[in-house]
């Protein structure tokens, strides 16, 4: 018999992670749970800031997600895993990177959950003709990333969000002073307020019935 409530655990890093309210920033997890029907689904949030999906691991974090026996797992990392290749974080988006998703996948299947991955959302960082640009040195190029975990879905057949592609259609149609609007302080190009992280939620929900259809029926009515 399947539990009742179903139980979904969220692991990622500062774009998704719960703030207290004395903090401007907001992550999309601490939201993802108004989404759902009372009683039928209950959301732990384990996403950490600065974490990669290196260090989510080394730090036993993954570990303690798993000790939850969720049924599903949302899994978004990629803005830490791209930072210069001597931080401590980073990994190879072709290579270590990939392997690290493999192993969330592997290790979410053998304990009965169903893994969801969510690409990483594009850094609100804009060019001369007012379009999303993903240069931003010294970190690697962050699409990149998005076309790992893309890959990796394809390979694993693993539902998949593809929070870059329509994070970057909301922020070129918003423009750069309509993505200011979703900053926690000025100039933070990357971290969310409340109603950017709102706006992010609403992109992986939007998503989520043909990612997962078994979960659609958990959803509010739109």
């Amino acid at each position: 018999m399947a539990r009742s409530p179903l139980l979904l655990v969220i692991v990622g890093d500062s774009t998704v992670c719960n703030y207290p309210k004395s903090r401007p920033e907001r992550g999309w997890g601490q939201f993802i749970g108004e989404y759902f029907k009372e009683g039928n689904l209950r959301v732990i949030n384990l996403a950490a800031s600065g974490r990669s999906t290196k260090t989510f691991i080394s730090e036993g974090r993954w570990q303690k997600a798993l000790d939850e026996k969720p049924d599903y797992v949302l899994i978004q990392f990629g803005h830490n895993d791209s930072h210069a290749s001597e931080k401590p974080e980073s990994t190879d988006a072709s290579t270590t990177y990939k392997a690290n998703l493999r192993r969330y996948i592997d290790e979410a299947r053998a304990i009965g959950a169903i893994p969801i991955l969510v690409t990483p959302m594009v850094r609100r960082t804009f060019d001369a003709a007012g379009k999303i640009t993903d240069a931003k040195p010294p970190s690697k190029p962050l699409e990149s990333y998005a076309i790992a975990m893309k890959q990796v879905a394809v390979e694993k057949k693993v539902a998949l969000i593809n929070l870059f592609t329509s994070s970057k259609q909301l922020a070129d149609k918003l423009g750069p002073s309509g993505s200011a609007e979703m900053e926690p302080k000025k100039g933070d190009n990357t971290h969310f307020n409340e109603k950017g992280a709102r706006a992010m939620a609403d992109l992986v929900v939007k998503e989520l019935p043909d990612a997962v259809p078994k979960l659609a029926a958990s959803l509010k009515t739109p």
